[in-house]
């Protein structure tokens, strides 16, 4: 499973980020602060690291002078959103910079990207009798072949990355058919049946009034 550390103070953002993540499926561990991440990093393995800047006792900055050698990705996260704050972080060897307030979908498309790019994701993902395979596009319901299309596929990887998390229509149809949404739901709408009823999940996609989709799950 891959692991995830989380180094930041506000504890209210660090357990949203701990959730989130977790319910996409990755291992977190929290720090809260500078010294008790370098303790973390130096004893554990960790495949991802999401920074914040303004830390107690050791800052961002100098934590990532710290890791750097070790060659683990770093998202750095933080309220500090003036440009010369993300050319330093991203300088220093930040593979990525994002800037409070966040959406958790952003949050989780940037993770999913870094790592991608150090072939670390997972490529199998369970989700109740559901197992889906991303690098085959192979998804299977007790052990039997579901046949999907390519953008049923790509929606149902969407939902099952963003679970219990309400996605916006808009959302949904830029991110899985590469378009701008010009306001008709249809083609969404149906996908949706379509996926409910190959895979038995009429309770679990559930719609979320004048939002979108969201699906349920422990």
């Amino acid at each position: 499973m891959i692991r995830i550390l989380i180094v930041e103070d506000e504890k209210s953002i660090s357990d949203l980020i701990r959730i989130n993540l977790t319910d996409a499926g990755y291992s977190c561990i929290c720090a809260f602060d500078g010294m008790e991440a370098a303790d973390l990093i130096e004893n554990e393995r960790f495949d991802l690291i999401l920074l914040d800047i303004m830390l107690p006792k050791i800052n961002g900055y100098e934590l990532m002078e710290y890791i750097k050698p070790l060659e683990i990705p770093v998202i750095f996260i933080s309220a500090k959103s003036e440009t010369y704050d993300k050319v330093m972080g991203l300088k220093l060897g930040a593979d990525d910079y994002l800037t409070k307030p966040f959406e958790i979908i952003e949050l989780l498309a940037r993770v999913e990207t870094v790592l991608r790019r150090y072939n670390k994701n997972s490529s199998i993902i369970t989700e109740g009798d559901v197992v889906i395979d991303i690098n085959s596009h192979i998804v299977k319901k007790n052990g039997t072949a579901i046949p999907l299309t390519v953008k049923e596929f790509d929606l149902l990887l969407m939902l099952v990355q963003n679970k219990n998390i309400a996605l916006f229509r808009e959302k949904i149809f830029e991110r899985v058919w590469d378009e701008t949404y010009i306001g008709d739901s249809r083609t969404i709408d149906l996908h949706i049946q379509r996926l409910r009823k190959k895979l038995g999940w009429e309770k679990k996609i559930v719609a979320v009034y004048k939002i979108g989709y969201r699906l349920e799950g422990d």
